[in-house]
């Protein structure tokens, strides 16, 4: 058993494309209309075939709830790996990206944490 797709609530799913897209470099692989909304997958570019980020509408209020909750406690909604924190963390801040922790060591990771204007934190970790 692997996991094949993951999701992520956003309060606006063409902005959450745009974002994730442009900004954070992802690459769309399915964008499918499914009644008022849409199925959007995004795959990172070096592993076209590896899980699916599934840009999930907060259109029910318990998905709204959890959503504003978990940002409010700085709870990052997912975590994204990257090979060198430092460059990412410098072209995501030129890119506008604002941070609510910039790369700090802890043990053997650094993280950081970003807001990805969609209602989610983001955690950023290199190992």
């Amino acid at each position: 058993m692997k996991i094949i797709v993951t999701s992520i609530f956003v309060q606006d799913q063409d902005k959450a494309l745009e974002f994730y897209t442009e900004t954070l470099g992802f690459i769309k692989k399915h964008d499918v209309p499914v009644g008022k909304f849409r199925w959007i997958t995004l795959v990172s570019p070096d592993e076209q075939d590896g899980t699916e980020l599934l840009l999930e509408p907060n259109d029910h209020p318990a998905a709204k709830e959890y959503q504003k909750k978990i940002s409010a406690e700085g709870i990052p909604a997912t975590m994204f790996g990257v090979a060198d924190i430092n460059e990412v963390y410098k072209r995501l801040l030129e890119n506008g990206v604002k941070f609510t922790m910039e790369p700090t060591k802890m043990g053997e990771l650094t993280i950081a944490v970003f807001d990805d204007t969609c209602g989610n934190l983001i955690q950023i970790v290199q190992k």
